[in-house]
């Protein structure tokens, strides 16, 4: 979509056309038999922009309640965040008047802080995710609170602002870029910023390397309904922790959801935690927890002990409810071996088996394929180590 047909979208005949599409675009087969009929009403460009709008909005629900009335383009509607993790951030630059959304896109972050009250200058190279983000400011009612321009922030400075927030380019064509430096703008170059403005927020891949990061920022680990979505770097009078772990939990279609969150003042993640075989409960700490380094102060916290080392698996005789893990009961486990594990599963009445691993080589889609039984039983079996050996856990597939 270019920037001539995104304005025709935006016309009293582009909103009637997409008002009458959204209904009678129910799946791919549909795609081409709306795209002949709205050829007919208007030019190829238009036909294909309009489609591509409705599918977009269709797909960005995952990450927002109100995607049937914004716009995306789809690599922009990738490297958006999810809103609630946009309106999780905004809850800690919502205490500045003025921020600055920097590398904006489509104006996810941008709605965000304008949710919050913030007065917000968005700023992106691209001309149409700028037109994207003022035209979905306006259609959620912020359009005086959020102004969208075009700038190259390796060419120029950010505009004035009491904080920053970037989110840079982390793509290249198909290929994602995992060196910091490489990001468009670099790392190291929004980090000058501070220099003007002390406070600023970055957000970076969930799979940045410690090392790459500067040692006097906040690294914020965030996971959003079980999944790693991103790293936030925090910096100047943003700081408030060493290392944290958020973990966000969608409520209900609305957008609600529910947060826990962890810090510690730890430069890096402290030895291991006391070891036991598995007990009565076992755990897997959020995948936020694990990337923050913070399994040995999950175990503290739910008195509960590693099964090895190098595993984030915990156990405890007693199960501590926290949104920061998942756990199952241990029905029972034993040494990994394929012959006597499908013998105790028979014990079990083994029906259908999930199969759930850490810290082991098999193929869990064949594994539970061999595994399925007769019996009437759905079990879950969790390949790990168990002091250093492969061990496999048997439990109930109901998680709490």
């Amino acid at each position: 979509m270019d920037l001539v047909t995104f304005s025709w979208l935006l016309t009293s005949t582009g909103q009637a056309v997409l008002a009458e599409l959204t209904p009678r675009l129910t799946g791919e087969a549909t795609v081409l038999p709306e795209l002949e009929r709205l050829r007919r009403l208007c030019t190829p460009e238009q036909a294909r922009a309009a489609v591509e709008t409705v599918q977009l909005r269709q797909r960005a629900r995952a990450k927002f309640s109100q995607a049937e009335r914004l716009y995306f383009t789809r690599e922009a509607l990738e490297q958006a965040s999810a809103a609630s993790v946009a309106a999780h951030r905004a809850t800690r630059l919502g205490r500045y008047r003025q921020v600055a959304d920097l590398c904006c896109g489509i104006g996810g972050d941008a709605l965000a802080l304008a949710t919050v009250g913030t007065m917000v200058t968005a700023v992106d190279r691209d001309p149409l995710r700028v037109a994207m983000c003022q035209a979905n400011a306006e259609a959620l009612g912020f359009g005086a609170q959020v102004s969208a321009r075009v700038g190259d922030l390796l060419a120029s400075p950010p505009p004035d602002a009491e904080a920053l927030f970037c989110d840079p380019g982390r793509r290249r064509g198909d290929r994602r870029l995992k060196d910091v430096d490489a990001y468009e703008p670099p790392l190291n170059h929004v980090l000058g910023w501070q220099s003007v403005t002390p406070a600023l927020a970055i957000k970076l891949a969930p799979g940045v390397p410690r090392e790459a990061l500067p040692g006097d920022a906040e690294v914020e680990l965030v996971s959003l309904d079980g999944e790693l979505k991103e790293t936030t770097l925090w910096c100047g009078p943003l700081v408030s922790t060493r290392r944290r772990a958020t973990v966000l939990h969608h409520l209900d279609a609305t957008g609600g959801y529910q947060v826990a969150t962890r810090s510690t003042e730890h430069p890096s993640p402290p030895p291991g935690h006391r070891l036991t075989p598995p007990a009565t409960w076992l755990y897997e700490p959020d995948p936020a927890i694990i990337r923050a380094g913070m399994v040995t102060d999950l175990a503290v916290e739910l008195d509960a002990a590693q099964l090895d080392p190098q595993i984030a698996y915990l156990t405890a005789p007693v199960h501590m409810p926290t949104p920061l893990a998942r756990a199952w009961r241990i029905l029972a486990w034993l040494p990994f071996q394929l012959k006597a594990l499908r013998a105790h599963l028979r014990t079990l009445d083994a029906g259908e088996v999930t199969v759930k691993k850490r810290g082991s080589p098999l193929d869990t889609d064949q594994l539970a394929r061999q595994l399925r039984g007769p019996g009437q039983r759905a079990l879950v079996v969790v390949l790990t180590r168990v002091a250093g050996r492969p061990a496999a856990i048997i439990c109930d597939p109901l998680q709490v």
